[in-house]
């Protein structure tokens, strides 16, 4: 009995060794990034020369704030757009996919199942450099062929919607199919022995019980398009979305400390939608 007290005494404070690094490892990034945003110099770096809020709201070179920075917030408004419609049509499909493969059975099911959930699996770069060969090769053959000139084929806003939306609308289908598992169909049996019509009982019984995971969905949906990177790269125009603009700007000015401003801006932003998504995932399960 002593053996294994001092054996779980000593696993336990290991465990919360572990737990306390861990939680470090992942917070110490984002401290030193926003602690710089708050920094009294022009170089996001020690040493530490004073707090400041002038690279939030500055309004004068060389220390612009970025709620003065247009560029940042034309990017920012873009993202924004992108987001919302990548959110909106993801949610919209996912939840139709759902419905597809909880609800019906068709040939080679599970492939296509698979091949839903394959987009994950790539990487960002392949499939950016994929989506803008194909719209490409599409927009140049139309072209040559039927003298028609199909621009939303063409690196710009509608591309970047069209390609997160190509992987992002997977995670949304996961989400709501797992919520859809879940309900219990003779719900609707007795509507529908009650006199209910097919679109009066999916509006008043079966959206209602999936609205938490749409929400939640769309939520992440709504995170992960503003963050991307990777395949937004390949398919931006003229009007470049916040995380392309980010990058666009410190690989001509260099870093500063108004791109450290931006990021809390946006761990304050995603830390609230986490949070709102969290209540209703807790809501969900209640």
């Amino acid at each position: 009995m002593l053996i294994r007290g001092v054996g779980n005494g000593t696993g336990s404070v290991f465990f919360k060794l572990y737990v306390l690094a861990f939680f470090i490892f992942l917070a110490a990034p984002l401290l030193a990034a926003g602690m710089f945003a708050f920094n009294d110099s022009q170089f996001p770096s020690l040493p530490w020369r004073g707090f400041t809020l002038d690279w939030f709201f500055n309004d004068s070179e060389p220390m612009l704030g970025m709620f003065h920075d247009r560029r940042l917030l034309r990017g920012l408004n873009v993202s924004f757009i992108v987001a919302s419609a990548v959110a909106l049509l993801s949610v919209f499909v996912g939840t139709c996919n759902a419905f597809l493969f909880v609800r019906h059975n068709f040939p080679a099911k599970n492939f296509f199942y698979i091949l839903m959930v394959l987009p994950l699996v790539i990487p960002g770069v392949i499939l950016g450099i994929s989506i803008l060969a194909l719209a490409s090769n599409v927009a140049n053959g139309i072209e040559d062929s039927l003298n028609i000139e199909l621009e939303f084929l063409r690196p710009g806003l509608l591309l970047v919607i069209l390609g997160q939306f190509s992987f992002i609308t997977t995670i949304t289908s996961l989400v709501i199919t797992a919520r859809l598992k879940k309900f219990d169909i003779s719900l609707e049996e007795a509507a529908f022995n009650l006199g209910g019509s097919r679109w009066h009982v999916l509006r008043t019984i079966t959206l209602p019980f999936l609205r938490p995971a749409m929400i939640a969905a769309g939520i992440v949906a709504f995170l992960v398009s503003f963050e991307n990177f990777n395949t937004t790269l390949f398919l931006v125009g003229s009007d470049a979305p916040l995380t392309i603009t980010m990058y666009d700007r410190m690989v001509k000015v260099g870093s500063t400390p108004v791109l450290n401003a931006v990021s809390v801006f946006l761990m304050l932003g995603s830390g609230v939608l986490a949070l709102v998504s969290l209540l209703i995932q807790r809501d969900k399960s209640n």
